[in-house]
């Protein structure tokens, strides 16, 4: 089965311009059996789409309801939770990676790097942690991001080899020019997360492909430090401005061991 494994809607995107109904369609003239929807902290887009998923027009097309987690000190991770488990926490940005790979494993998901050599703000291993302290924890890596660079892209592939990790590939897609630019083909059927989870976890074989975009003025900008910094200004102020919620729904979510719903 062929999946993009990195699509941001715009229900819950606030920079990107494709709803979930357009992704579904077009995906579907490609030849793809499905997508995985990726919105930072949100689960709104996955919302959208199960307003919509029994309609006719998308019989037969599979939709992964994930996350693409902000953490505070690791960058980026794709989060793939159980069938039916939204985490309100995963809603929150800034909880430490180790904090949330035990979140995420305590309740049945996986987790993995999102572009890991991409810029230095929001890239796992441009974070020492990651480095040195957690990748062991990692459940996949994202070796192909059409968004980055050939050899962003070269160096996450050797990253998942060096640590024998399943790598997926997706287009990051926050515009409708680069639906279709990437696509991870996968030895199982996927029907749902949990078929998703089960795969990654018990080994059925990935293969991820495709095509770096060209570089554009506005990716130019992304690497340039001020950009940078400006980005990780606005991360860390959101996740400041939060913790205090952070840690009250944290301190919940354990006491009960359950997933809130």
């Amino acid at each position: 089965m062929k999946f993009d494994l990195h699509c941001h809607t715009k229900e819950g995107s606030f920079d990107s311009k494709v709803p979930i109904s357009e992704y579904v369609s077009k995906y579907k003239i490609l030849g793809y059996d499905g997508l995985m929807i990726t919105d930072h902290n949100s689960y709104r887009g996955c919302r959208a789409w199960h307003r919509i998923q029994h309609l006719p027009q998308y019989e037969g097309f599979t939709v992964i309801c994930g996350i693409e987690y902000d953490t505070k000190d690791a960058g980026h991770m794709l989060v793939i939770m159980p069938d039916g488990v939204y985490l309100p926490l995963l809603k929150i940005r800034g909880m430490r990676c180790a904090k949330l790979v035990n979140v995420v494993h305590s309740h049945g998901g996986i987790l993995g790097l999102a572009h890991p050599f991409g810029i230095a703000s929001s890239s796992g291993m441009k974070f020492r942690l990651m480095n040195y302290d957690l990748i062991h924890n990692m459940d996949f890596v994202e070796v192909f991001n059409t968004c980055e660079s050939e050899d962003s892209n070269r160096l996450s592939a050797e990253l998942a080899a060096k640590y024998g990790l399943p790598g997926f590939a997706g287009t990051d897609a926050h515009s409708g020019k680069y639906i279709g630019m990437a696509a991870t083909e996968i030895d199982r059927e996927i029907r749902c997360n949990n078929d998703l989870i089960a795969a990654v976890l018990e080994g059925s074989e990935l293969h991820p492909a495709g095509v770096e975009r060209p570089e554009t003025r506005k990716s130019k900008a992304k690497d340039h430090w001020s950009s940078q910094m400006g980005y990780k200004i606005y991360n860390r102020g959101l996740a400041k401005a939060r913790m205090v919620h952070r840690k009250v729904v944290h301190r919940k979510l354990m006491k009960n061991n359950c997933a809130i719903q």
